[in-house]
């Protein structure tokens, strides 16, 4: 079976787990998302007869196949059709919802199985692995339960189904709703189809719940709402923590070498991810992010922040490479681990101090930022200051370079201008003093250096003359005005050289691996706010409508984009390109008021 990103996501912020058009498991990390891959089909092709690492549960002749959410929740539904008219449904979910007083999350995912029409013939296939596909588990068998087991966890699946169907992998005519439950090695005392029932219910009337509260556009509803969901999907709850996207070694483009393990947290995507859900009117998943960024802080030596962590904090992720996993479509390498941990990138300390301003602003918060906050926010502050106009590695992390990035430049003027306006909040005059001037002295040396007046635009790099898209947010971050003229020729200098048909590639100019194959789907996003800040919204909204199509049936995205094809890749399902859905559609949509 070939592998696509064709796929669903589903999760609790404990565990996710991609499922597949046929409801094959393909991806699921134990103990959570940066673990071990139980199943790991994504990486590691097979055929249904042969190899290990997946979960499916096979329809004998099937020929069609339909797959939705239930409305406005991460409950997964697969409907199978096999050649005689018979129809099967799989109902997948990880239970979400509060109990006695705090959100339960278990590490569990719940596998519904019904008959809908006719006599269908079904077949259960379990084989997880551990070490990244490298063992087949120990198994141990109950009287309603199998136990995976690995040096460092055990996976117990129990169920009302034959334990010998299973076993054996006997195909079987499906008379009656069958449940599995996957999770920790532990007994459930209660009828195992009334617990699921139960845990459905309630998952059902959380997110439910969840979504009342979001603030959404007028158009484009259901894509935001399955945006904000999807994002939600990608915090870790037990430490705040955001995940880029999923998966690792999706790579960017075919035998491109550009394969990248993205289950951590790096402080530029989610400071982007809490300010979209923020403008959907959710806290809850920023409050907890700057829980976890201000312990980040107070950990730093001397105000040095690097680019991301670990989902724990931990600050080293030494990459290595899995030789056991082929690799998506068998293009490795699979790795683990992510060496950008090591990189200098200075737009890290606008990207913190920009995520941490919600605090001192935002009123619906229980507990706000105040001056002690605050005092410890300002050596990153003062990192920027010593960083702004030194060489990184840059926000695309390049890996045999290091220039001034002009996007890091303008991060760090960021850091310096909002340390002044949270000061002045507080009614710290000195300090607002002090940090509006050192936010006024990088602003003057971007524009004096990173101003290219032969292109009129801004460029990459100080004293460059190559284009970067990560300068069409001049304005989102605040730094030019909409009506200030270098950024309307930024935006069109971008237009002449890194736009490619209906698409803005991140850069064009060669890297360590040669110049980019595919689009970098943010940045098209990106113009599209830019677009809507000069006034050219009709543009702008047929450009996102083109995006919205290239999103897989469920509304989801990778990281990059064949323009060509329109196929999707890069690790999936990518955090910055479903901020970027949100971001546009909040622009580009009517008002409430103005819709009737």
């Amino acid at each position: 079976m070939k592998s696509s990103l064709d796929l669903a996501l589903i999760g609790n912020c404990q565990i996710g787990a991609l499922i597949d058009p046929v409801a094959e498991i393909v991806w699921y990390c134990l103990p959570r998302f940066d673990g071990d891959p139980v199943f790991c089909s994504l990486l590691q092709e097979h055929e249904t007869s042969s190899g290990n690492g997946y979960c499916t549960i096979e329809l004998i002749d099937q020929i069609k196949d339909e797959q939705n959410y239930l409305p406005n929740s991460a409950v997964l539904v697969t409907r199978l059709t096999d050649t005689n008219g018979s129809v099967v449904e799989i109902t997948d979910f990880a239970p979400r919802f509060r109990l006695h007083g705090r959100m339960f999350t278990p590490m569990m995912l719940v596998r519904q199985i019904r008959r809908v029409h006719g006599s269908p013939r079904i077949c259960l296939r379990v084989r997880p692995t551990h070490d990244y596909g490298r063992n087949q588990c120990d198994i141990t068998y109950g009287s309603h339960h199998i136990r995976y087991v690995s040096p460092d966890w055990v996976l117990r699946l129990t169920t009302d189904a034959s334990i010998t169907t299973i076993a054996q992998e006997l195909p079987f005519i499906l008379e009656e709703e069958l449940t599995l439950v996957f999770g920790p090695d532990e007994t459930i005392a209660e009828a195992i189809h009334e617990l699921a029932r139960r845990f459905k219910h309630e998952t059902l009337a959380y997110w439910h719940e969840w979504v009342r509260d979001l603030g959404v556009p007028f158009e484009w509803q259901d894509e935001v709402i399955r945006a904000a969901i999807t994002l939600k999907l990608n915090t870790f709850d037990d430490t705040g923590a955001i995940v880029a996207a999923m998966t690792t070694s999706i790579p960017e483009a075919p035998n491109s070498g550009r394969n990248w393990d993205y289950r951590y947290c790096w402080l530029r995507d989610a400071y982007f991810v809490v300010n979209a859900l923020n403008r959907l009117g959710t806290t809850n998943t920023m409050e907890r992010y700057l829980r976890y960024l201000v312990n980040l802080v107070a950990g730093t030596n001397g105000g040095r922040l690097q680019p991301v962590y670990g989902i724990d904090g931990m600050d080293r992720l030494e990459e290595r490479e899995i030789e056991t996993l082929a690799g998506y479509r068998g293009m490795g390498p699979v790795r683990v681990g992510n060496q950008a941990y090591e990189q200098t990138q200075h737009d890290v300390y606008g990207s913190a101090i920009l995520a941490v301003t919600h605090v001192f602003f935002d009123r619906r918060l229980m507990h706000r930022g105040d001056a002690a906050l605050f005092h410890r926010l300002e050596p990153l502050g003062e990192t920027a200051i010593q960083v702004h106009d030194q060489p990184d590695a840059g926000l695309w992390e390049l890996r045999g370079s290091k220039r001034v990035h002009t996007f890091s430049s303008i991060m760090c003027w960021a850091a310096c201008d909002r340390l002044s306006k949270i000061a002045d909040r507080l009614g710290l005059t000195e300090r607002v003093i002090y940090w509006s001037t050192q936010a006024e002295r990088i602003h003057a040396t971007v524009c004096d250096r990173a101003w290219n007046d032969k292109n009129k635009a801004f460029t990459a790099a100080f004293e460059g003359d190559s284009l970067d898209a990560s300068l069409l947010l001049l304005h989102d971050v605040g730094f030019l005005t909409a009506d200030d003229p270098r950024f309307a020729s930024t935006v069109a200098a971008i237009e002449r050289e890194l736009r490619q048909g209906d698409y803005i590639f991140r850069y064009v100019e060669k890297d360590d691996f040669g110049a980019p194959e595919n689009a970098f789907i943010v940045c098209t996003y990106w113009y599209i706010y830019a677009l809507v800040a000069l006034g050219r919204s009709d543009e702008a909204r047929v450009l996102f409508k083109n995006l919205l199509a290239r999103h897989n049936r469920h509304g989801l995205i990778a990281e990059h984009l064949d323009i060509r094809s329109g196929e999707q890749w890069g690790n999936f399902v990518q955090t910055y390109s479903m901020v970027g859905l949100i971001n546009a559609a909040i622009r580009l949509s009517k008002r409430w008021d103005a819709a009737f």
